[in-house]
């Protein structure tokens, strides 16, 4: 099969001929239709995240169909379509586990990182973490879904119920699901780019947005949340600033640059400062439910697989409208 493999950070994919996978206990092999490439993956190639595998097959957005079951498999039938996210494994016996919060398991396994990802033709994953996804999306569209729209749920739930204006700092790809889910159900989205990207402040308005402006700029309503999708460390402190007396600014990043210090003043009136990690199966549930029930256009620009490198760079310079995804050709 084809893959593009990370040999050492800070280097490009080559692309290479490897075997195909075999399954093993309870896992299937998927022939991969398409996979999203996210901000997690730059921050893999460039050393931000330490200890990979390596060599390393990258990729946690893959859209697969089955095509082979390892022992005791049998969640899935041959030719379903299912997608893998980023929490590839948990031991299902540490103490984050017994208490519902897998995605802090100490011994997780992570597909694209500690696991071999979807930058490839075929794919092996345990079907205990695979999802079944919504049939409303194209292989293209649902690939996205699977951490831009996991990782954006899980960090938008905890707004809270009752936060009515969010403010969303980074309006790529989870920026751009999450506002749709937001505007869906009635909130007041509030979209915060780099200074000067108009393109970007009028993509936002076209999914719904409010308002839209740089990331400097003081929006028009204090904010009841403000969810940070951006890596930017200073996004905290202008966040903060925009939010209201017991308001929550919530970090969805794996990886951001440091935080300057800031006064207390602005974490003052029980205002709350809190990240996510990863992601738990049922937020892959509870949001592919959602995602079939809600009418979201994930925004994406397509690469053949040979091109995961340049789909790299115009990430990394931030000259995308929402996501890139990968594609694996006949």
């Amino acid at each position: 099969m084809r893959a593009m493999v990370l040999e050492a950070q800070r280097t490009p994919l080559l692309l290479k001929q490897l075997s195909v996978p075999e399954p093993q206990e309870r896992q299937v092999l998927l022939k991969v239709l398409a996979c999203g490439v996210c901000r997690t993956d730059l921050h893999i190639v460039d050393g931000e995240l330490e200890r990979p595998k390596l060599p390393l097959i990258l990729g946690h957005e893959i859209v697969g169909s089955v095509i082979g079951l390892g022992p005791g498999a049998h969640e899935f039938a041959q030719g379903e379509r299912v997608g893998v996210p980023w929490l590839g494994w948990t031991d299902q016996i540490c103490r984050y586990c017994q208490r519902g919060q897998e995605n802090l398991c100490d011994t997780a396994l992570f597909t694209g990182y500690t696991l071999d990802g979807g930058y490839a033709e075929y794919v092996v994953a345990d079907e205990r973490y695979c999802l079944r996804l919504p049939s409303r999306y194209s292989d293209v569209a649902a690939a996205p879904l699977l951490c831009a729209g996991l990782i954006g749920y899980r960090t938008y739930r905890l707004a809270g119920e009752a936060a009515e204006h969010i403010g969303i700092c980074g309006f790529g790809a989870a920026g751009h699901i999450v506002a749709q889910v937001a505007v869906h159900q009635g909130r007041q989205v509030y979209a915060f780019t780099l200074t000067g990207d108009v393109e970007s402040q009028q993509f936002a308005r076209r999914l719904g947005a409010v308002w839209a402006g740089g990331s400097d700029e003081t929006p028009p309503h204090p904010l009841d949340a403000a969810l940070i999708f951006a890596p930017v460390g200073d996004l905290v402190l202008n966040a903060l600033r925009a939010t209201a007396k017991g308001g929550v600014v919530v970090s969805g990043g794996i990886h951001m640059s440091d935080i300057p210090s800031f006064p207390y003043r602005l974490l003052w009136e029980e205002r709350v400062l809190r990240s996510v990690a990863n992601l738990t199966r049922r937020d892959g549930l509870d949001f592919m439910t959602l995602a079939d029930q809600t009418p979201i256009h994930t925004s994406v620009e397509t690469f053949p697989l040979e091109q995961a490198n340049a789909a790299h760079d115009r990430l990394r310079r931030g000259q995308l409208e929402g996501a890139a995804v990968l594609t694996m050709g006949a």
